[in-house]
């Protein structure tokens, strides 16, 4: 006798029989698991903080989801130092099996750690901001959506000659690799454009008194500074005790004016330019709505460190969309976050480079008071600015990174 199968039947039955107790389960696939690699205490503990604040709530804004896949979050401090940074890094690779790492916040940080994680293969985005990272020595399974500490810079050296027709300036920046990579942006735009830098002071990261270096600022008409942490603070206040502001107008890279900075900044830094790859008064969806859940969650505005990590999630997301949700092949995972180009962002457009680094705009903003509240207003956006400026990128790598001595002072 001939067996027919009906097909709705057949359907039900199985359906049916999936729901028995010894039917097998699909399993759910694990979550994703992100490594972050924070500075909590220390004189960088303030960004570090942020840091995990901004990652927390771009994940709350996913509901801890992202491709479809749950995400493990586990939390390392540093200790703002390069041996505590290495050893957490070891312990989230090794023991933790995470899939991606996001951090850490200095240089001298990533420069330790940099190897390890390139050598283990997992992929890595970073705030910290050292220039050779993506440039003389690269690292394959690094992506930065935030910018070199040059690249920034660039665009405040040709601010303050053309838009500023500044002719002589004094810097002064923390004594490290970030400092002098900074200054070294600024300089070498700055001179190109006609100016010239006639003296780079560089205090020690833990300063407590700048009166000593504020007390050789002496024919110039403008000073530029690249502090970072707490050290804006103590330096803006006793720049104008000491009656420089009234004197030299003064200019900073995005750490000095960050918007996370601006409750504890009076009135002694208002009129100061700085030049970020971030503001919260950008006006984009995105960040429109960053900046009022952070204000809403955390009591303060967002700045580069809040808003880089948002961002950073923002590029994880982005990337498993595009794997479907697989983070086992970490060739296929690094490929899609470098091929990560999104419109909306609390930065607003931005795509990368065949190094993994961020090519995008970079704000020129003026600290103001508004209603009672110190901000920072935009007042020109440099679009599409690639961390080789407008050089040509061969001639560029060529040259020298930016170091304490290079550019020299021109006699």
């Amino acid at each position: 006798m001939a067996f027919t199968l009906d097909r709705r039947k057949f359907l039900a039955g199985t359906a049916a029989a999936a729901s028995l107790p010894w039917a097998p389960a699909i399993a759910a696939a694990p979550p994703v698991r992100i490594g972050l690699l924070t500075v909590k205490t220390g004189p960088l503990a303030q960004g570090g903080i942020q840091m995990q604040q901004g990652f927390e709530l771009f994940l709350k804004h996913r509901n801890s989801t992202l491709a479809g896949r749950k995400v493990d979050l586990i939390v390392a401090d540093t200790g703002g130092n390069p041996a505590g940074a290495k050893t957490k890094a070891q312990e989230l690779i090794e023991r933790d099996q995470v899939d991606v790492i996001v951090g850490p916040l200095a240089a001298f940080e990533l420069l330790a750690i940099t190897a390890y994680v390139e050598q283990h293969k997992v992929p890595m985005l970073s705030l910290a901001a050292a220039d050779d990272m993506t440039q003389r020595k690269p690292n394959a399974y690094f992506v930065r959506a935030s910018a070199t500490s040059s690249q920034c810079m660039h665009p405040l050296g040709d601010y303050a000659a053309k838009d500023m027709k500044l002719k002589r300036v004094a810097t002064i920046s923390e004594d490290f690799a970030f400092g002098y990579e900074q200054i070294g942006g600024f300089q070498e735009v700055f001179e190109d454009a006609g100016g010239r830098v006639v003296k780079k002071l560089w205090p020690p990261l833990v300063t407590a008194d700048f009166t000593p270096y504020i007390s050789q600022f002496s024919g110039i008409d403008g000073v530029v500074n690249g502090f970072a942490g707490s050290n804006p603070i103590k330096f803006n206040q006793q720049y104008a005790e000491l009656g420089a502001k009234a004197k030299y107008p003064i200019l900073g890279g995005w750490t000095a004016y960050d918007d996370a900075l601006l409750k504890s900044f009076g009135d002694d830094a208002v009129g100061a330019i700085s030049a970020s790859w971030y503001s919260s008064d950008l006006d984009t969806p995105s960040n429109k709505r960053m900046v009022a859940d952070m204000v809403k969650d955390y009591g303060n505005i967002p700045g580069g460190y809040a808003a880089g990590l948002y961002i950073n999630g923002m590029c994880i997301e982005a990337a498993l969309q595009k794997t479907d949700g697989k983070t086992e092949d970490k060739p296929a995972l690094i490929a899609a976050l470098r091929a990560v180009s999104l419109t909306d962002t609390p930065r607003g457009a931005f795509h990368f480079d065949h190094f993994g680094n961020v090519v995008g705009n970079v704000f020129i903003r003026r600290l103001e008071r508004k209603d009672g509240k110190l901000t920072n207003t935009i007042i020109k956006t440099y679009p599409d600015v690639s961390q080789f400026w407008t050089y040509n990128e061969k001639d560029y790598l060529a040259k020298p990174v930016y170091s304490r001595d290079y550019p020299p002072l021109k006699s």
